[in-house]
Formats: structure tokens, sequence, C-alpha cells
């Protein structure tokens, strides 16, 4: 019986969006499916799935482009498994993502989020170390065997400094279905949703296991949106709306790191240079107001 909806929300490069097919393809049993989602109109795309004809992959294309955010939705609304994975178009699973996932599942079989250990690669699909990965990995992902997160804890875990791979995690489908993602939100999202289920008491599952290739290169849409300013503008706005709903709610101390967000206060510092280089003067201005407000 299929457990996994594997969804593919694409736009962009073919030939990555090809590996990463290739990388599901690659897992093993029968309790998964593919499904991709085509937002965009390289030509050539439904005639590749087509000649794949590997019954374990739908294909779709979307009659207008719904945005990245629009996207996602659209793929929660496709899923009909017990468990869904969002994957980038330019990542890649390893041969054993599902046989760790699986177990973290059985482990922790409440977890609304199982979040394995990942390998963050670059644009050749080589290994990629970055400021950002290794403050991650440092200073705010939890270490050790795999755990079971939740409540304000995490909340001020990830709101201090987000240390998920959202392309990486297995969600429970009912769970993200439950509040999808924010239509107003174009980059912070996933952490968006994240939050919406801890407030809901909903937990998250880490397991160690290396079995996920995260892919980093300047054409990625949060790389892009940093340096139009863009991405802190939202963010900043996310970030003051979480600060009072939590409050709200009796979560002081997450209430209090979120109203700060030093580290995506810290973010828009590293990024100003080159934005004042590549993006002109708003882009930059954005980041500082960010940085200093």
């Amino acid at each position: 019986m299929a457990r996994f909806e594997i969804t593919l929300p694409y736009y962009g490069d073919v030939a990555l969006m090809r590996d990463a097919v290739r990388s599901v393809l690659a897992q093993d049993g029968g309790d998964w499916r593919l499904t991709v989602v085509d937002d965009g109109r390289e030509p050539g795309v439904p005639e590749w799935f087509e000649h794949l004809a590997d019954p374990r992959v739908r294909y779709y294309r979307n009659e207008r482009n719904l945005g990245v955010t629009g996207n996602f939705n659209r793929c929660v609304e496709l899923a009909e498994y017990e468990y869904l994975v969002l994957i980038g178009s330019d990542d890649l699973m390893h041969p054993d993502y599902l046989s760790v996932v699986r177990r973290a599942a059985e482990r922790e079989p409440g977890a609304a989020m199982i979040q394995p250990g990942v390998r963050v690669i670059g644009g050749d699909g080589l290994p990629y170390d970055t400021l950002a990965d290794r403050t991650k990995r440092r200073l705010y992902a939890p270490r050790g065997p795999g755990r079971l997160l939740g409540g304000e804890e995490l909340a001020v875990s990830l709101l201090r400094g987000n240390w998920l791979y959202f392309p990486s995690v297995c969600w429970r489908t009912e769970a993200v279905r439950r509040f999808g993602f924010r239509a107003d939100l174009g980059v912070i999202q996933d952490l968006a949703l994240v939050i919406d289920l801890l407030v809901a008491g909903e937990s998250l599952a880490t397991t160690p296991e290396v079995c996920f290739g995260y892919r980093r290169h300047p054409a990625s849409e949060s790389s892009a949106t940093a340096y139009t300013g863009h991405r802190f503008e939202e963010a900043k706005r996310f970030f003051r709306e979480t600060a009072d709903r939590l409050a709200a709610l009796g979560w002081p101390r997450a209430a209090r790191v979120s109203r700060r967000h030093l580290s995506s206060r810290l973010h828009a510092l590293t990024l100003l240079p080159a934005a004042t280089r590549h993006a002109g003067a708003p882009g930059a201005a954005a980041m500082l107001r960010h940085a200093l407000r």
C-alpha cells in the first residue's frame, strides 16, 4: 500500500529537474509515488515524461503559472497518501531517503514532520559549505540521535535560526492540508507552516542519517528575492506578526525571539555587499532596514 506522495513542484532548469526525478526513481519499496507539477512552459518536458512511461510517476502541467506558493498548494491538493514530500526541482534524494524516513515514521508515528540528515551541494552537485549552513549545524540544529521536538521549545529554536531544509522534510499530509501554505508569503512560507503546526500541537521528528542533497546556487528563488530585498521585507512582516501571535498564545520566549529575529538580521547584513553590487540601492536599502530596525 502506498504511503508516501513525493511531489516535485517544478519550474526552471530542465536538466536539474530530470536529475531530481531520477533520484526519486532510485528509491526502494513499492509504497511511494512521484507527482510532478509543472508550473512553467519549458519545451519538451511533457514529452520527456510521456517517454519515461513509469507507472510510479504522475505529471501535470498547470494551465497558468501559479507561482512558488501556489504550486506548493497545488501539490498538497493532489497528494493522496499518508505522507508528503515537496522535493525541490534541483535537489537530489539519496537512494536510502525513504528507508531513513520510514524508520523515523515507525519510531515516531505521531510526528507531523520528519527532518532527516542533509548534505548541501552546489550547482555542480559537489559538497558546498556556506556560512549559513555552518551556522545551522553549529548554533541552531539539535545534535545527537533522533529526537522528537515540539511546542514553544521548538518554536524558539526555529525562530532563533531556521535549521530545517524544507525540500527534504517529510510531512504528514493531513497536517499540512489543514493549514496549507500562506498565499501572502513567497519565501518564508515553509517556516510559517511549521509555526502553524506547532501552535496546533504537532511535533517534529529528527533523524541524523544523511540521505538528501539540498542544492544551493545563485539562481534559487531565495537568493533572487534576497538580492532584491523582497525576502527581508516579507521576513520582517512575518516575524512581527508571529511575535504578536505567540505572545497572545502564552509563549513569551518564542515571542521575544521572533520579535528580535537576530539570525535573519545578520543574514541581511552578510548579503548587503553583494546586493549593492548586483541589485543596486533598492535591495540594499531593504536589507539595511531589516537589519537595523
